[in-house]
């Protein structure tokens, strides 16, 4: 494993973010939606990356600390798509298609993870599409 520096956990935690935004976006935050988050990046974000943040431990982890932490504060889900979209504008070489599509597999899942797609979250992932789709 890489260590890496602050900016590229950055990158972990501004998926925390998303991922939340999603989730929170009906205005509560289901056991179901933790689960899919937790077995995605067990299954899926831990092997597209190899690195490690400052403590040793898989950096990747970052996502589902930040989710849990937005949710504990009750953080604004259009709040943190705006964080999201700010860091996405900011720092695109960071998102590779390969990265891209595995967001938004992740994101698709955490909405229909409890009783499917509800509006609220139909809108964010619309909203992140257009953003992904624009140059």
């Amino acid at each position: 494993m890489n260590k890496i520096n602050t900016p590229e956990i950055v990158f972990y935690q501004k998926l925390g973010e998303l991922f939340y935004a999603v989730a929170a976006a009906d205005r509560v935050v289901r056991e179901a939606e933790y689960k899919v988050l937790s077995t995605l990046v067990e299954e899926e974000w831990k092997q597209m990356d190899d690195y490690q943040d400052q403590f040793g431990a898989d950096a990747v982890y970052q996502i589902a600390i930040v989710f849990e932490w937005f949710d504990y504060e009750r953080m604004d889900a259009e709040d943190c798509l705006t964080g999201f979209s700010n860091y996405y504008k900011k720092h695109k070489k960071l998102f590779s298609v390969k990265r891209k599509q595995l967001i938004l597999r992740t994101i698709d899942k955490i909405a229909n993870s409890f009783r499917g797609t509800n509006k609220s979250e139909l809108i964010m992932i619309t909203k992140l599409k257009m953003l992904f789709n624009t140059n």
